[in-house]
């Protein structure tokens, strides 16, 4: 046992009690693994308590929280895994301790900057997968017990809980400021044309990459984007950004809206591999007659005229982008926007339901949907579809032609 403490039941139950302690619940995350890491060296008599978590897309553990190596926080330190001691770690899932190490068998020169001479370290896990790395050291050569090895480990368990509430949070706080400034922030204002939108982050899944956009383009006509990133979280929201600003980008330099597609399908095969989305890009004529209407594996929008049912509008739909190879061009659809008319674009969290074919969610949305002010539209179209809480994101946007009389009045 570690010189000092007892080896009875009480002084262990005590050291257990230090690390599970239901007051640290009270913490926010971070306050959590701090004040981890002090018990940590208290209980285990050591002089360094650090935990390093996973970054997963560069499979590099990033110094996160430390107590004695606060520099290694400070300056960013990161490792890849399986080199050094935190790297071993996590790449052999499994305890590892080092009595009195030698310089090849760490990596980090602050470890040898604090003088220290032992190690032990445990992974962290989360669904079965490592995490992270909590390890502690010594100022001089060191036996850990196997009490030792459990009460770190039952800190690592402690601290994994945090970690993952953490990175939630960080995530799901990220991701939610990173969609909202990309979504206009107020209607595009063009003569004739009203528009209107909603956008629901979805509860149970957390935020993801759904989108929608609209903007006026040099030549007179308007451009009318909504899409989907698969996925959730952070990293469909940062695809989601990366690819409106490309959609933009292109259609600039195209009239055609499956040209524009297409060059943003090569986009996602080069830039963003391993990424599937679904598009919906539509530009409206400068006299607002026609809509030119192209479908990258995204749901057909609604189409509402004075005097007739809604329909779903006869477009084709191509390929989400991101699959496969090359592919033929994709194709657009003239479709008529006669005067009052509204047009209706949506993701399919407004109409997919776990129990029913998506079929019915779009006939339910289709009888919704009647001509009249885009704003009408929308606020009608939540209010008979959106659910409590949506289990996906809902985007959906209304592009209204004004009636003849309407644009007479504006005339005059």
């Amino acid at each position: 046992m570690i010189e000092g403490l007892g080896s009875g039941s009480d002084e262990r139950l005590r050291r257990i009690e230090a690390l599970t302690d239901t007051s640290l619940s009270q913490l926010d995350p971070d306050d959590l693994l701090d004040e981890l890491l002090d018990r940590v060296r208290e209980v285990l008599r050591t002089d360094t308590a650090a935990l390093l978590l996973l970054d997963p897309h560069a499979q590099q553990l990033v110094a996160t929280a430390a107590k004695g190596l606060e520099k290694e926080v400070r300056e960013g330190f990161r490792v890849s895994v399986g080199r050094g001691f935190a790297g071993r770690v996590a790449a052999e899932k499994r305890v590892v301790a080092l009595i009195d190490f030698q310089p090849g068998e760490v990596v980090n020169p602050l470890l040898f900057e604090a003088g220290l001479r032992s190690l032990l370290g445990v992974p962290m896990f989360a669904a079965g997968e490592v995490i992270g790395v909590l390890h502690v050291g010594c100022r001089a050569p060191r036996e850990f017990s196997q009490d030792d090895v459990r009460l770190l480990q039952l800190a690592a368990d402690r601290a994994s809980a945090a970690a993952q509430v953490r990175a939630s949070t960080i995530d799901r706080t990220a991701a939610l400021a990173l969609q909202r400034s990309l979504l206009p922030t107020r209607p595009v204002e063009v003569p004739g044309i009203e528009t209107a939108a909603r956008y629901v982050p979805g509860h149970d899944a957390g935020v993801g990459g759904d989108w929608y956009d609209v903007f006026t383009l040099p030549n007179g006509w308007l451009g009318v984007v909504i899409g989907d990133v698969s996925g959730h979280g952070l990293a469909s929201a940062v695809v989601m950004g990366r690819l409106r600003s490309a959609l933009r980008a292109y259609s600039l330099v195209c009239d055609d809206p499956g040209e524009a597609l297409t060059l943003l399908d090569r986009k996602v095969h080069h830039f963003e591999a391993g990424s599937l989305a679904t598009v919906l890009y539509a530009m409206v004529s400068p006299d607002h007659e026609t809509v030119r209407i192209s479908l990258a594996g995204h749901l057909r929008p609604i189409l509402a005229t004075p005097g007739e049912p809604a329909v779903v509008a006869e477009v084709p739909v191509d390929l989400p982008l991101g699959l496969g190879g090359r592919r033929a061009r994709r194709r657009y659809t003239e479709v008529p926007l006669p005067p009052g008319s509204v047009l209706v674009c949506y993701t399919d969290g407004l109409v997919e339901r776990r129990d029913e074919v998506i079929d019915k969610g779009i006939e339910r949305l289709r009888a919704a949907v009647l001509p009249g002010p885009a704003e009408v539209v929308c606020a009608t179209v939540m209010a008979s579809l959106a659910e409590e809480r949506p289990g996906d994101d809902i985007a959906l946007l209304a592009i209204r032609r004004a009636a003849s009389q309407e644009t007479s009045r504006d005339r005059t």
